[in-house]
């Protein structure tokens, strides 16, 4: 699950991602669709060979893992993954492409869900960090993502940088995607650190509103929960073919390591 590397996440009205109501029947069975560009090989390739790297061979956890948009490739690739979801109609969808039937999924949240045994890799990708909506929540994942992890076990997550710096005197308003497909534009609210992405889908002649609700983090941010958690960063990327993390970046994908 998640709301997209800086494209969209489009699903049925929002008030508390916690919710697995929310992930339901109609949001899984659009998921593939709605979110394709992120499945693109320019996408999933970098992230494979990315998470396979960090893995070195090891057993893996995919905190949300979905419809398994990338645990598949990453099984795929010769790695042991396993899974967390919060959604029981996502894990449907996965189960019912190739390979899907034989992936261990865990139904639960991805802040307190704990899968049995030691994992070398735990990773949470496409935004879903800021589908916790408060700061505890989130540092609670940090939390749970060291208990899985063994000695010098890494986690990694990718999400993106909010677009605060962009903002005018009071603007509260930002696009961050137009195109003949699809307008998504961000509310951001600067005193709650709340997000609302406002989507507009065009498909098949059919135009469709749906919203959805996050807690932006800053990674100075993350940094704190993961050190909290007895973690280290030793990584951070704009993205997952290493490009150099700068002020200008809008995602980035960061690694902190166990021990």
């Amino acid at each position: 699950m998640g709301r997209g590397a800086r494209s969209v996440w489009r699903m049925t009205r929002l008030f508390d991602n916690l919710d697995a109501r929310v992930w339901g029947a109609d949001v899984a069975h659009d998921y593939d669709r709605a979110t394709a560009e992120m499945s693109a090989p320019d996408v999933i390739g970098p992230t494979v060979d990315f998470l396979l790297e960090h893995a070195a061979g090891g057993r893996v956890a995919e905190f949300a893992i979905g419809t398994g948009r990338v645990a598949l490739p990453l099984t795929a690739a010769g790695a042991e993954v396993h899974g967390i979801e919060l959604s029981e109609a996502m894990v449907a969808e996965l189960r019912r492409k190739p390979g899907g039937s034989g992936l261990d999924v865990v139904i639960g949240d991805m802040a307190t869900t704990r899968l049995p045994g030691e994992f070398a890799l735990v990773y949470l990708v496409f935004n879903t960090i800021t589908n916790l909506l408060a700061q505890d929540q989130q540092a609670a994942c940090f939390e749970n993502a060291a208990r899985h992890l063994g000695t010098k076990g890494s986690f990694v997550v990718e999400t993106f940088v909010p677009l605060l710096r962009r903002l005018t005197a009071g603007d509260n308003f930002k696009p961050f995607d137009v195109s003949p497909e699809h307008v998504g534009i961000d509310e951001i609210d600067t005193v709650e650190q709340q997000l609302v992405s406002h989507h507009y889908d065009f498909f098949e002649g059919r135009a469709k509103y749906s919203q959805s609700l996050h807690r932006y983090v800053w990674p100075s941010e993350l940094d704190l929960m993961a050190a909290h958690a007895g973690l280290r960063r030793t990584e951070r990327w704009a993205d997952w073919s290493r490009a150099p993390f700068t002020e200008e970046s809008t995602s980035h994908v960061s690694v902190w390591v166990k021990g």
